[in-house]
């Protein structure tokens, strides 16, 4: 018995999506990232990590777990794969597109006078710490313009503390010839408000560099929702 020709699927059968798809790219395209809301722009995202689905739901879900655009991107990837249609492999490559944000938000810094420059070492900050699951003791170092010579994670602590060691601190200048440093940590319960132990902590890298004349311009505390300046609430 001959076999029956399958025909083609019509224009009726093909999946929703692909119109819909279409039509985003076309206005991300004429009116730019601003005209759409965070759930379309990371529908953008998924269509290429996704290719056969689609991605309104996921993009839906992944906000309501999560709450922001950025917060997806700063979520860890055990907990994206928890969401319904995320896999491990478009988890890993979430995380990805979250480095490479990372990355562009720290060239903007690298090598610029870093106190002219406030609000971009902020965004770094914040993109790099703020949705740590675990608290993150990171240093700034500048060179006699401020300019930045290098980031470093120094230490790497548990849900609610990391071992801070002064001396280590300023060592650690010193062998980058840095003249200056800015401390920044961050505060996975979402509250940046210092501890007690902080403020101590932060005034005696202070005592100590000022002996060896390195200066610490502040001590930034970033919480998923904001962040304190140690330097704006006169603690150093």
């Amino acid at each position: 018995m001959a076999e029956q020709a399958v025909a083609p699927p019509t224009a009726e059968q093909k999946p929703h999506y692909l119109g819909h798809r279409d039509r985003l790219r076309e206005r991300f395209a004429s009116a730019g990232h601003s005209a759409l809301p965070d759930y379309e722009l990371l529908e953008l995202l998924l269509f290429r990590l996704i290719p056969r689905a689609d991605t309104k739901p996921v993009a839906k879900a992944l906000l309501a777990r999560f709450g922001t655009l950025a917060e997806v991107l700063g979520a860890p990837e055990n907990l994206l794969r928890e969401v319904k249609g995320i896999g491990p492999a478009v988890a890993l490559d979430l995380k990805i597109i979250a480095a490479a944000a990372q990355r562009m938000l720290r060239s903007e810094i690298k090598g610029r006078e870093t106190l002219s420059s406030w609000a971009q070492v902020l965004d770094y900050c914040r993109a790099a710490m703020a949705f740590e699951e675990r608290e993150q003791f990171r240093i700034l170092f500048l060179d006699k313009k401020n300019a930045l010579i290098a980031d470093e994670v120094q230490q790497t602590g548990t849900v609610d503390h990391t071992p801070v060691y002064p001396r280590e601190v300023v060592r650690r200048a010193l062998e980058l010839s840095s003249t200056a440093i800015v401390l920044v940590h961050n505060h996975p319960s979402g509250d940046p408000t210092p501890s007690r132990a902080d403020i101590d902590m932060t005034k005696e890298i202070v005592e100590i560099g000022k002996r060896l004349g390195i200066a610490v311009h502040d001590h930034i505390i970033i919480g998923k929702k904001g962040h304190v300046s140690m330097k704006g609430l006169l603690l150093i």
